[in-house]
């Protein structure tokens, strides 16, 4: 066996989370309790081993590699080192060398120049599908951000706005200090995927928006006014309601459409070249056959929408941006999506045969059971991307494992 395929654990003594020893793992039990009674000279006979939550190990095969376990004498119950070091049950020298170990479980983050110190659990427990359970929840992951001369890991977000969410992580409750925007929150919640969080402030939002009329455009009253707005200037949507509206196949290039409601609407054939769709509800939407080249669409929401064989690269050479965007079940078949951003995107169960991917940015997103069979994926970033139960047959291009990390 390689040293590289070596399969170790770390040994401590129950209780402590120092002085202990990195060891192979052996191919019986037997042989672990020699190992455990010669490193903390505890008799053989008496020699039990325990998994970091305490729970007892009497089948080698249940070990993984780089697991963390206890040794202790029979007579002994599981000791969390972490109760232990709170109870001051230590010595001087034993605090010391725990306090080293169990620091590793602490991690700052300095978002948007603020330093926020906080533990692994909590950035990992309340919503284990979150961008923060992905960067520090896995042990075996290792997470590529900068971090700041201090050591801490630098997030270019709002510091303001992360604080609430980090709150919320730590004891489960939204709590909003007064003339602090929520939809600010909102944001935040949806860069980093928590779920639970945008549901609450999605509802706050709600409840807080005055009463108007939100009678959806027609078709007629919008080409009425596509004809009434000059060439030379930007035709402004936001907001607007487009539901389940008929603009297929017109010029609707470079307009703003940001936050506007495009559910159910037929956008199929149109051109949107270079629009503004950011946070745009597009859900159910049809744009099968659309020039998306160029465009905006971060943090926007097309969940069940159809994009079969549309366009989205610019000779020229702008990238359209999805970063964030929520695209479980879409139907992207045959799209041209070279070089596209879809960095934290949600993908789950989208149909992508066939599609040109080339170049692709899809680090952290969820791919989990897309079909991504025919794919060109030459070139594409995949680190932290979640690819549990995609299909990837007839692939243009090899996917090569330094792809994909997950």
């Amino acid at each position: 066996m390689s040293k590289d395929n070596v399969m170790r654990v770390t040994l401590m003594r129950n209780g402590r989370n120092g002085e202990g020893q990195v060891v192979a793992l052996p191919e019986t039990m037997e042989e672990l309790y020699c190992t455990a009674s010669d490193t903390f000279h505890i008799e053989n006979n008496s020699v039990v081993i325990y998994t970091d939550r305490g729970a007892r190990v009497n089948d080698i095969r249940l070990v993984r590699d780089n697991d963390v376990l206890y040794a202790a004498e029979q007579s002994e119950a599981f000791k969390d080192p972490q109760v232990v070091l709170s109870q001051g049950l230590l010595t001087c020298n034993e605090l010391s060398s725990t306090a080293c170990i169990t620091s590793k479980q602490w991690v700052t983050l300095n978002v948007g120049g603020k330093c926020f110190t906080t533990t692994r659990n909590t950035l990992t427990c309340r919503d284990s599908d979150s961008m923060l359970a992905r960067m520090f929840g896995d042990r075996d992951f290792q997470w590529s951000s900068a971090v700041d001369n201090s050591g801490a890991y630098l997030i270019d977000r709002s510091s303001r706005y992360f604080e609430p969410m980090l709150n919320y992580l730590r004891h489960g409750k939204l709590i909003l200090d007064e003339g602090l925007n929520p939809e600010g929150v909102l944001e935040e919640a949806k860069f980093f995927g928590l779920t639970s969080l945008i549901e609450q402030l999605e509802d706050i939002i709600k409840a807080n928006e005055p009463i108007s009329d939100h009678t959806p455009i027609t078709r007629r009253e919008f080409i009425t006014l596509l004809m009434k707005t000059p060439t030379t200037s930007q035709l402004r949507c936001q907001g607007v309601n487009f539901h389940g509206a008929d603009l297929s196949k017109l010029d609707l290039r470079s307009i703003n459409f940001k936050s506007a409601n495009l559910s159910r609407a037929d956008l199929s054939g149109a051109n949107l070249s270079f629009c503004s769709l950011e946070r745009a509800n597009l859900s159910g939407a049809k744009l099968d056959g659309a020039d998306l080249q160029g465009v905006k669409m971060v943090l926007a929401n097309l969940e069940g929408a159809s994009l079969r064989g549309c366009n989205f690269e610019d000779p020229a050479g702008s990238k359209a941006n999805m970063e964030g965007v929520n695209m479980k079940g879409v139907d992207l078949e045959s799209s041209q999506m070279a070089g596209v951003n879809l960095r934290v995107a949600t993908l789950k169960n989208a149909n992508l045969q066939n599609c040109n991917l080339r170049w692709a940015v899809l680090a952290g997103t969820d791919l989990e059971n897309c079909n991504l069979s025919g794919c060109d994926l030459q070139e594409a970033n995949l680190r932290g991307a979640n690819v549990k139960g995609a299909a990837f047959e007839e692939m243009v291009t090899p996917l090569h494992m330094s792809q994909s990390v997950r």
